[in-house]
């Protein structure tokens, strides 16, 4: 791809994050002189896909395309498979835990698959939920299984120069481990020819020549293996390391709770001869009670929960932001993150001709710096919640009738993402909103501000602007109790207004603009509105 000279050097210049990473990458590689550079992502099948392993993949292929703005070296994206790891516990989320009881500790792929036919064990089931996962969002990557690799040879060489090094990397591994572990640790863990499960037990010799390690197996026998062709796999500290020195991987991601083991991968990397890759460390993604997210508790929300109430752009976006703080990672962040991608979609256009400015804003990085058209600016996705609110419908058909009135040159058909956002809005609000809706009745002076509000919306025309209304909606809330003072001394409406609004009528806390909703909803539906929670029908 053809970059130009000034966005070239935009991107060596931007304070953007995945420029900020690129720029390190860039550093290493033109130190060491290679052709290519080889960007890598890790995955334990231990449980399906969550949100977080997409946002490693999303991350590093934004870093992977800041890159390629600043070198015309090819580069490669390799989404790597741990499913040679033993399975040391059951998951919560899998139909039948009893069904895995019998093949704790064999490897992923020697486990059966607990969902059914079709595939040939739970780690080829949950390789083939990653890859569909990251097909459908069409990321530019070459996924790789441990066991493929472990098993055809890939890693042999590497294996043996692990036999040659294997007292330099128990010294770096033993000063971590407490005095038990120290005394049967072993880096490589063969895989029984009994019983077929990986083992932890210490090697009583290492044959570095032969390429063997001999230990006790499970049934109290002495046994010899040939480390290649897949008969024994590394502890997981020393298998990053080893990974790394084989594939000779540039950069790779990981979550905080890697980072105080990244000084040992490298070190197990570098005593395996290769300069260690780049890093990036992430914070990890909580779930709503404030506990890290994790595959095999299924906590926090999947990746086919987020896209059933939100596009995938929202989601790419969440992942950009602040990838260095800890974030809820929950159904009630799903609604700012759409309308904060909106908001930068519609940013981005008036920044053209702007280099500096577009590559820092997130759409750029969420579309390889190609980001498309927006779509009927001010229609938020919180709007249209509240549309949902008052109209409640299933009914997109519904939806749109309001919609047309207020915008006729809208239509589905020309409004796709609109379109897309309308559903998106129903199944949110007939699932998390509608459930919650908590009304309360008016007290006396509430109502007869309301009463006020009715008559002053009511004085406009049916399709008043969103500025009109908004003004009658200041006007009347411009009295005690909702008086104000502002910075410069003048007096303006205090947020306790907009809450009152919010509660009484929709049932909420918060909500958008009023004069926004009012225009979407009609100046005539929303005195009706109005003049029905007067009456306390929506109250229980």
């Amino acid at each position: 791809m053809s970059v130009s000279p000034a966005l070239r050097e935009a991107a060596l210049a931007s304070k953007a994050w995945p420029f900020e990473e690129a720029r390190k990458l860039l550093k290493r590689v033109e130190k060491s002189g290679q052709k290519s550079v080889l960007f890598e992502t890790g995955y334990g099948p231990s449980g399906l896909p969550h949100i977080g392993t997409f946002g490693e993949v999303a991350r590093t292929t934004m870093v992977r395309k800041a890159f390629s703005m600043m070198s015309d070296l090819p580069t490669r994206l390799l989404c790597f498979s741990d499913d040679m790891d033993g399975m040391r516990k059951i998951p919560d989320n899998v139909p039948d835990k009893n069904f895995l009881a019998p093949h704790l500790h064999k490897p992923l792929t020697s486990v059966p698959n607990p969902y059914g036919e079709g595939f040939e064990s739970y780690g080829h089931h949950n390789n083939a939920m990653l890859r569909r996962f990251l097909d459908t969002f069409g990321f530019d990557y070459e996924f790789a299984s441990a066991t493929d690799y472990y098993k055809s040879g890939r890693f042999d060489a590497m294996l043996i120069h692990v036999l040659e090094k294997y007292q330099a990397i128990m010294d770096v591994m033993l000063p971590t481990l407490g005095a038990e572990r120290q005394a049967t640790y072993s880096p490589v863990l063969p895989i029984s020819p009994t019983t077929g499960r990986v083992l932890y037990v210490p090697m009583k010799k290492v044959d570095a020549k032969a390429g063997t390690v001999t230990f006790t197996d499970e049934d109290g026998t002495d046994v010899t293996l040939d480390v290649r062709g897949g008969k024994v796999k590394l502890q997981w500290k020393p298998d990053f390391g080893m990974r790394w020195a084989a594939l000779h991987v540039d950069f790779e991601m990981f979550g905080k709770d890697h980072q105080t083991n990244a000084p040992i991968y490298d070190k197990i990397c570098e005593i395996l001869g290769v300069p260690a890759p780049e890093h990036y460390v992430y914070e990890l993604f909580l779930d709503d009670q404030g506990q890290k997210i994790s595959k095999s508790k299924g906590n926090g929300i999947s990746i086919d929960e987020w896209l059933t109430y939100a596009d995938p752009n929202s989601l790419a976006l969440y992942m950009f932001q602040k990838p260095r703080e800890a974030k809820r990672l929950y159904f009630d962040v799903i609604p700012r993150a759409v309308d904060e991608y909106d908001a930068f979609l519609n940013a981005y256009q008036k920044q053209e001709g702007k280099l500096v400015d577009q590559l820092m804003n997130p759409v750029w990085h969420i579309h390889a710096g190609n980001p498309p058209k927006p779509e009927a600016a001010g229609l938020t996705f919180s709007l249209l919640l509240n549309l949902a609110t008052v109209a409640n419908t299933e009914d997109k058909a519904v939806m749109w009738a309001f919609i047309k009135r207020y915008r006729p040159e809208l239509d589905p058909a020309n409004q796709p993402r609109l379109d897309s956002l309308v559903g998106y809005a129903i199944r949110y609000y007939q699932d998390f909103v509608k459930p919650a809706k908590k009304y309360r009745a008016a007290d006396a002076n509430e109502a007869l501000a309301l009463k006020d509000l009715a008559a002053a919306i009511g004085s406009l025309p049916e399709g008043a602007t969103p500025e009109e209304i908004q003004h009658k909606v200041y006007e009347v809330g411009r009295r005690e109790p909702y008086t104000t003072t502002l910075k410069d001394g003048s007096i303006g409406v205090a947020q306790t207004w907009f809450n009152m609004l919010y509660q009484v009528l929709l049932g909420e806390e918060k909500g958008p603009r009023f004069g926004s909703f009012a225009a979407l909803y009609g100046v005539g539906n929303t005195v009706k509105l109005i003049e029905a929670a007067l009456r306390g029908e929506f109250v229980h």
